[in-house]
């Protein structure tokens, strides 16, 4: 099970973050470190949820941010390679958040198709089709898992960008670092 560890001082950024992008992001969101007018040059690339009541404390230039539903980067490879094969970018932010309607996307279908009808003039038999198609991509499952699970992609598909798996707290607006969990010793097998 992965573990969230809360930044609260300077000491308690992970190692593997410090002198990087993500420690100025942490420093920024949780700390209260003052921010500038500009960081001078991005260097970070922050994926995070299309929610609204999610709002990060950066300076301009800091961050390219793509914001999408459940705060993945499927079909959005260009925009990435893009920002770091251009615009500079050499680190990867994965951010999901508590309270995530697309953890619970699949529970909304009728809501979904009635507000097309209602609100945008749709018909009902479109909107279902199109929450058909559609609401099965954007399903996130468990909002920490999620974070794992598009790191572990991006990893793969970026081998030299190092991404960092966050959570965001809505409930007070901090980032929370998931310590991913590390395999443990394997034990030799029982003679007997």
């Amino acid at each position: 099970m992965p573990s969230l560890i809360a930044v609260d001082t300077p000491d308690a950024i992970l190692p593997q973050y410090r002198g990087t992008p993500i420690e100025s992001l942490l420093q920024y969101q949780n700390l209260g470190i003052p921010v500038p007018a500009s960081s001078g040059h991005t260097q970070l690339l922050i994926s995070m949820c299309m929610d609204y009541r999610k709002d990060l404390r950066v300076p301009g230039e800091f961050a390219y941010v793509l914001r999408s539903a459940g705060g993945g980067l499927r079909d959005s490879e260009f925009e990435v390679s893009y920002a770091i094969a251009v615009g500079g970018v050499r680190w990867l932010a994965v951010v999901t958040h508590t309270d995530c309607g697309m953890v619970r996307v699949m529970d909304t279908r009728d809501a979904f198709v009635r507000g097309l009808a209602e609100h945008a003039g749709w018909s009902r038999d479109a909107g279902e089709a199109l929450f058909d198609r559609s609401a099965p991509g954007h399903y996130i499952g468990e909002a920490v898992a999620y974070a794992l699970s598009e790191t572990r992609r991006l990893r793969v598909l970026y081998p030299k960008i190092p991404v960092a798996p966050l959570l965001y707290r809505v409930e007070d607006d901090r980032l929370l670092q998931i310590l991913e969990e590390q395999p443990g010793p394997t034990r030799p097998a029982s003679a007997g």
